[in-house]
Parts: C-alpha cells; structure tokens; sequence
C-alpha cells in the first residue's frame, strides 16, 4: 500500500504548484465548492495512479486544486463509501495520499440524516465526535509505523480550534449551527427505525455512511481534522416518508449555497 500510496502521490506533485495547506472532502451534492476555487487544476479520479473512483450519484469523481482567500486547497469533488464494495484500504486512500503529501490539515463534509428530532433539513452540524459502527476499522492490518502508531489516540479526533473557527464562521454569515455525533452505518440500505433509536440512544446526532474511516486515518497520521454534517432528512421512522438517495441530494442542492458561503469564510479567517 505505501508504494501504492507514493505513486500517486508523485502523479499529484506533478500536476499542481505547492503543497496544499488545506484538503477538503466534499460529500453527496455538495461538490460545487471545488467550483469557486482560483488558479484551479482539475485531475479526473481515473488519471491518478492507485486512486479509487466514485460511483455513488452526487460525487463528481474529481481532485480540484486552487486557491481561495489566497490559501492553497486541495478539494475531493466526491469520495468512495465502503457499501460501493471498496474495502477499506482503498475507502481511506485519498486520505492516505493527502498524509503523504504532507496535508496537515482537513475539512470533511457530508449528507446525514438527522436523529436529533429538533434537527430540520438543511440545518448544519459541525462534529464534535463520532461513532464507529460500520463493523470494520481503516487501521485494520499491517502496522506501519511510518504512518502511524499501532494504537492511535481517538479522543480528541475532531481539532476544536478549528471547529470553533467554523462556527464563528457560520455566525459572521448569519448561518446556525451546532454540535453533533455521527453514527457511522456501512450501508447502503438506509437505517431501520430500530437502529435509528439505538442510535439516538448511544448519543448520536446524526447518522450517514461516510467520513469516520477518512477521520480515523487522517487523526492517526497526525492531521488536524474539523467536519461538517449537512442534514438532508430525519432519519428513519421519525417521521411517516419513505426515505430516498434522491432526496439526499435534492435536499443538498439547497443546502450548497449556504455551505459554500460558510467554507469560504472559514478559509478567510483560518
């Protein structure tokens, strides 16, 4: 995997100018933030060496550097999820490169659905913490100590100067927000109302089928880590719909204006 790793790596210093300060993970629908980057350089998923491409409706399956707010930002324009049949090595890999670039810093975002029943669609959740119940961890396997410890701290995955700087943010463009937990599920069948309401009873916020495995990966090699949950719907038998992947990303379409307002304060401030 390092080898794996170090060829895209080189395929990706190839392409653009700096290592960037920044890389950001877009989730389901929100992928038109990468669109409001400067000086960008876009590089097709297919054309990295090693890299995993998306098949899940809403992700682009697209690397977009530039810069915004004159910081240098490398953006996914969509991820791969573990229920797409990608194990989890090849799930984290672009955190994997992201490390090995030298990226000391990462934003996540996501599509969720909200388990807090005063959550509303669109409303917007920065995470404090997560649960991790896909049934599988991205560290699982060989120890390469080069990366990594064998057994890395997770109590302080989620940087709180950086999530703070988010809701300040958040405020100055006159968006609320609060904190959460996401409940990670492998999927992708959403949630049955039973395991929505032992979700909520384990503390969880939110729930989704994403962003742990890159948090994991990317707090275990020393990255600092903020994320942002957008809620799409309330989550299973909270209310009388059947829930839809269409309705994921109808409810993100809206949702995109105010995140990308809010991401490019953050990066005006930081």
């Amino acid at each position: 995997m390092i080898e794996r790793v170090r060829q895209a790596c080189a395929f990706i210093r190839g392409r653009i100018a700096e290592v960037p300060e920044f890389a950001v993970i877009l989730g389901s629908g929100l992928g038109a933030f990468a669109d409001s980057l400067e000086e960008s350089v876009v590089i097709p998923y297919e054309q990295v060496p090693n890299w995993p491409v998306s098949t899940a409706p809403g992700h682009s399956g697209r690397l977009v550097a530039g810069r915004l707010h004159d910081r240098s930002i490398l953006v996914m324009q969509g991820r791969v999820h573990f229920y797409e049949g990608y194990s989890m090595e090849q799930v984290v890999f672009p955190a994997r490169v992201m490390g090995e670039l030298g990226v000391r810093r990462l934003l996540v975002t996501n599509a969720s659905g909200g388990v807090d029943p005063s959550l509303s669609s669109g409303d917007i959740v920065i995470l404090e913490d997560h649960v991790n119940f896909m049934g599988a961890n991205p560290l699982r396997g060989p120890d390469i100590p080069a990366w990594n410890d064998r057994f890395p701290d997770m109590s302080r995955c989620y940087d709180e100067e950086l999530s703070s700087l988010l809701e300040r943010s958040a405020t100055s463009e006159g968006l609320k927000t609060r904190r959460g937990v996401y409940f990670a599920f492998s999927g992708p069948s959403f949630e049955t109302p039973a395991e929505i309401r032992m979700a909520r009873t384990l503390g969880a916020t939110v729930v989704g089928m994403s962003t742990v495995p890159e948090v994991i990966v990317a707090n275990a090699m020393g990255m600092r880590v903020c994320a942002i949950s957008c809620v799409a719907n309330a989550a299973a038998g909270m209310t009388e719909n059947a829930l839809s992947g269409q309705e994921v990303l109808d409810e993100m379409a809206k949702t995109s204006e105010r995140l990308i307002r809010l991401l490019s304060r953050f990066f005006k401030e930081v």
